[in-house]
């Protein structure tokens, strides 16, 4: 995943973009970057390895002495950016979010060109610097985003830092969303909408799908206008959105409460208590014991102080060791109760399999897991959920696997996300066997769009039932 938060100002905006950024650290583990404008002194830009240490600690010297009225700054897990550009459209800085699926396509036409690409340690081409290599295909800025919205198979939304401004302009189909902000002689472009508000931004608007705009200091302009057609990512409120963001004017928390509350009423189990996993389970927990009446408790803590989250070895095993670590039991809490579970998702399993019998041996009774969203089928092709990760890691695609005796076709896969099927049935019994769960019971798909608010078809919810 990633995020990114883009500004300009009057006087200079480091300030702000410093703190913008690093208000989208639950987005990213492994690089972040800046890149400012400075009509004295030009550009400059400065990436870091974050994975050992929060964004604040590695860009502290930056935030000190970097200089401009305008930049542009990411979060990211994968690519390092923001990448500086020199072409025929002048020298710009730029960043993405997104995936794209044809990647080895779009290079095979624009090396033809003559262009040449560097490639990352992993022989990946970096796929920030592919979509400028796109835009730059195009006489201006404006033909070359469209450009490369049109040929890019997947989702790409982007800030583009300038001369004369901040281009951004969100994915064709709104996949990601872009937020902007306004105070008095400056304006932001923001992936999460809270991100500027403790800086003295007011909510000026939400772009719409593939909308691209340019900032500058005296005000925004649109050069593209909102499509009709929109696929923002359902996943978004289930589980990467920070509680206090909202996304086409829903609130993250709001629909993790509604989320937990439509789970109780399909319900019939009377645990002790209910919990979540932090940090995204705890919304939905508290929404299940509002609607339930059972109490919500904390039976287990996150112990973050010295555990950023971006301290994650690359290695899965060290991954679950190190995520059983950051967990501490409260023994008061666990000890012969009974105990409902509520975590945002179900992956691989390894983890929450863990955490069940880690909360076993701290004395519990039962264990009853209830993730707040329905089985994960598919694996994301828009954004980067987990791009180390096949298909074939989702304990649900093992399971159907060893079920059915065969890699499971589209048709077979179709019938494993009806709840109402026997195979479903046979999936989740299986699966909650396997992991050790005294039940388990996913939250459906129409009451996960339900808890969201806004029409399914401008949903995108590919990754549950396979629908483009």
């Amino acid at each position: 995943m990633g995020g990114f938060f883009g500004v300009v100002s009057k006087e200079d905006c480091v300030f702000d973009l410093f703190f913008g950024v690093d208000y989208h650290s639950h987005l990213g583990t492994r690089r972040a970057g800046l890149a400012v404008y400075d009509p004295e002194s030009g550009f400059d830009k400065a990436i870091h390895n974050i994975e050992n240490a929060p964004f604040r600690t590695k860009f502290t010297n930056e935030s000190n002495e970097m200089h401009g009225t305008m930049g542009i700054g990411c979060i990211s897990d994968f690519e390092a950016q923001p990448i500086l550009v020199r072409s025929h459209h002048g020298t710009f800085a730029i960043t993405t979010v997104g995936k794209i699926n044809n990647t080895d396509e779009i290079v095979d036409k624009i090396i033809k060109t003559n262009a040449h690409f560097f490639e990352m340690q992993n022989g990946d081409i970096n796929p920030t610097e592919l979509v400028a290599a796109v835009i730059n295909q195009k006489e201006n800025f404006i033909d070359g985003i469209k450009y490369a919205q049109e040929i890019i198979e997947g989702s790409i939304s982007m800030l583009i830092l300038t001369k004369k401004g901040v281009y951004a302009a969100r994915d064709k189909l709104g996949r990601t969303p872009i937020v902007l902000g306004k105070k008095n002689g400056s304006f932001c472009a923001s992936f999460e909408s809270f991100a500027y508000l403790n800086l003295g931004y007011s909510d000026y608007r939400e772009m719409g799908p593939g909308e691209i705009d340019v900032l500058a200091a005296d005000g925004i302009k649109t050069l593209a206008a909102p499509e009709k057609n929109m696929k923002i990512c359902t996943f978004l409120w289930v589980y990467y959105g920070y509680p206090s963001s909202s996304y086409e004017g829903i609130s993250v928390e709001k629909m993790r409460y509604n989320c937990g509350a439509l789970l109780a009423k399909r319900d019939n189990v009377s645990p002790d208590i209910v919990a979540g996993v932090p940090d995204s389970g705890i919304a939905h927990a508290i929404g299940y014991a509002n609607e339930s009446g059972v109490p919500f408790s904390r039976p287990f803590v996150k112990y973050t102080p010295t555990w950023p989250r971006s301290f994650m070895p690359t290695h899965q095993s060290k991954r679950n060791l190190i995520a059983k670590m950051k967990l501490i039991p409260i023994h008061d809490l666990i000890e012969g109760k009974s105990l409902l579970l509520i975590d945002d998702s179900i992956v691989r399993g390894t983890q929450l399999r863990e955490t069940t019998e880690f909360l076993y041996l701290s004395g519990a009774k039962e264990v009853h897991i209830r993730p707040a969203c329905p089985p994960l089928l598919y694996g994301c092709k828009y954004l980067n959920f987990s791009r180390s990760s096949s298909e074939m890691e989702l304990i649900t695609r093992r399971v159907i696997k060893d079920l059915e005796g065969k890699e499971p076709s589209d048709e077979l896969l179709k019938e494993y996300s009806d709840p109402d099927g026997e195979k479903y049935k046979n999936m989740v019994d299986e699966i909650g066997k396997r992991l050790h769960f005294t039940s388990l019971r996913y939250n459906r798909l129409d009451d996960m769009i339900e808890a969201v608010g806004i029409g399914a078809e401008k949903l995108c919810t590919y990754c549950w039932n396979g629908k483009e």
